[in-house]
């Protein structure tokens, strides 16, 4: 079968234990690539799911250790919810942008505007514990990008993914949270289409289109939280997912 130029490849990666804090994720990935006989060669975009790096750096709350305010209390009473749950979106939200029906969606110290500012009890413990975001997830990928470059000697993109909810339409993905080693977007704007109309305004968020590609094969039921997308010729350099968070004075739903 011949391979048209622009054909990209999605890897599972499997075989990744349950992930502990201080745990190396270089070495768990290679270990598991060596399982499948799968190599990691230069110009690898490597998608991880935050849950793992928030476990691996230890971003876990014991929910036992919370003791709620009144006012999430207040609101956890009202709408069924475990007030130890509110508390710590509370906690990890810059501001809280909606509650309503029980919902809270938030923006994040990063920027990321979610539901329950990235808290997340799925694939924890069973509900004793959830992970929260990393501090940095650009520094995150970043680390794993020199990590792959020292162990391997290859230079790779890092993504870093967290699923979402959208405005306007139904179902969750997957957006670039981190983003290392390469543009998260991609700038056609002054550049001609095929019909040599000149473009103003399209400007490509292709981090995150690479995350929502690997969300078709990570599943939330796979446990497949590391993939390689492979063939897609990115920009290197940029300066990490922050760059896609829109400007307040560009926002008009702000």
């Amino acid at each position: 079968m011949s391979f048209q130029q622009n054909t990209i490849s999605i890897i599972p990666i499997q075989n990744i234990p349950e992930i502990n804090p201080k745990d190396d994720l270089i070495k768990i990935v290679t270990d598991a690539l060596l399982k499948q006989d799968i190599s990691i060669v230069n110009g690898d975009v490597i998608v991880f799911a935050q849950k793992i790096i928030s476990k691996a750096e230890g971003r876990i709350v014991k929910l036992s250790e919370i003791t709620p305010s009144s006012f999430a209390s207040k609101f956890a009473k009202e709408w069924n919810k475990d007030p130890r749950m509110v508390e710590v979106v509370l906690s990890e939200s810059k501001r809280i942008v909606k509650m309503d029906k029980g919902r809270l969606i938030a923006e994040t110290r990063h920027g990321i505007i979610c539901a329950n500012a990235g808290v997340d009890a799925s694939n924890v413990s069973g509900g004793d514990t959830v992970t929260i975001l990393p501090i940095d997830p650009d520094q995150s990928a970043k680390k794993l990008a020199e990590g792959f470059k020292e162990k391997l000697g290859v230079e790779v993109a890092v993504i870093i993914t967290d699923t979402v909810g959208r405005p306007w339409r139904d179902g969750l993905t997957e957006i670039a949270i981190g983003c290392w080693g390469m543009k998260p977007l991609k700038d056609y704007r002054t550049q001609r289409d095929l019909k040599g109309y000149e473009l103003k305004a399209t400007l490509i968020a292709v981090a995150d289109e690479i995350a929502g590609a690997a969300g078709l094969v990570m599943g939330k039921r796979d446990s497949v939280p590391v993939v390689i997308v492979r063939g897609y010729e990115f920009e290197r350099g940029g300066r990490g997912a922050g760059e896609i968070i829109r400007k307040c004075e560009d926002d008009l739903f702000r």
